[in-house]
């Protein structure tokens, strides 16, 4: 969500269809899963409120990232690199001897 975020500030319906993307489609909470998320890194502080507006009679409400999630976003990244250099140097050093079903030689 907060990759979502990393690009300006969106209403939760376009920070859910982001996420979808941004995973392929394999990331795709319920909507009272999202607005739960949303609650929680509000009350983190790691994303506020940037505006709102009505649109077709409907309340939205558009969020931002924080100085904090920014930071957060920035660190979880790093990570990430590191595990995924970590794989890799891995997958390099020892061919696997698991066999994965589905998977082709």
């Amino acid at each position: 969500m907060l990759t979502a975020l990393a690009s300006g500030p969106q209403h939760g319906y376009a920070i859910l269809r982001d996420m979808q993307a941004l995973s392929g489609g394999r990331v795709s909470p319920p909507v009272g899963s999202l607005y739960r998320v949303i609650d929680n890194l509000v009350r983190d502080g790691l994303i506020e409120e940037a505006s709102n507006d009505v649109v077709d009679g409907r309340f939205r409400r558009y969020y931002q990232l924080t100085v904090a999630g920014r930071h957060e976003l920035e660190g979880a990244a790093a990570t990430m690199t590191a595990v995924a250099a970590q794989a890799r140097r891995r997958l390099k050093a020892k061919p696997s001897t698991i066999a994965i079903k589905g998977a082709r030689a």
